[in-house]
């Protein structure tokens, strides 16, 4: 049997992730700051929620104890887990970066990939198998002005799936997967940010204009097919508009 564990599951790619999922029949444990009660009437034996703001730093202690997590990893041959919660936030140059806002992205967005991987890994039985897929970015590997925190956590995401793969540990495969640009919320964030915290932003205004961006359901699909396919974990990062 086949289970996903999806961070950010309620809406964006994170919605068009889970869907992909559960059409295939797979069980499916999102944990978001909302839920997605449209998803659950439609799948009631297969999803199940939990609504926690994975920014708090209290999130992980509450997690590593959580019932709910331990009961839905029970009876799987392979377990999945996509890290694809995310923010942008801050944009801007370093005077402009809250220091809170700073913290609750390096959390979200380094802190919770990190952690859940290794916690899933040590709750793991030796019968079982464990994906991990950290939904990753084309600003892990190349820099925007005003995107200094979005890039750093994106590459660091890359660098970890690198460093664990040469762990070699049994049972356990990885790969920071840049999704490619989609219609998101993020997006309609991007371009509505000020030009002066991100000179790029006119570039992501015609992405939009010129129906450029993919849809959340399709890239959902496609990365879905990639975290199933017999090749996931070949490579450690890679991206799916190469596929």
């Amino acid at each position: 049997m086949i289970k996903a564990i999806l961070t950010g599951h309620s809406k964006g790619l994170g919605l068009g992730i889970a869907r992909a999922l559960l059409e295939r029949g797979h069980a499916v444990l999102g944990i978001s700051r909302s839920q997605c009660d449209a998803l659950e009437l439609q799948y009631p034996t297969l999803l199940q929620q939990i609504s926690l703001d994975l920014a708090s730093s209290a999130s992980l202690d509450w997690l590593e104890s959580s019932r709910d997590l331990n009961d839905f990893i029970a009876n799987t041959t392979q377990l999945l887990l996509i890290n694809n919660a995310g923010l942008v936030s801050p944009i801007g140059p370093l005077g402009s970066q809250a220091t809170l806002d700073i913290s609750r992205s390096v959390q979200l967005n380094v802190t919770v990939p990190l952690a859940m991987s290794a916690l899933l890994t040590q709750k793991m039985q030796s019968h079982q198998k464990l994906r991990i897929l950290h939904v990753s970015s084309g600003a892990a590997q190349s820099a925007y002005p005003g995107w200094s925190v979005y890039c750093a956590t994106k590459a660091a995401l890359d660098m970890h799936a690198k460093a664990v793969q040469q762990d070699q540990s049994p049972n356990v495969t990885i790969c920071s997967l840049a999704p490619g640009v989609i219609d998101t919320g993020m997006q309609t964030q991007i371009r509505e940010t000020d030009e002066l915290l991100f000179p790029n932003k006119q570039r992501f205004i015609q992405l939009k204009n010129t129906n450029s961006l993919s849809s959340p359901e399709t890239t959902g699909e496609q990365l879905v097919h990639y975290l199933l396919s017999p090749n996931f974990g070949k490579l450690a990062v890679d991206d799916l508009r190469a596929h």
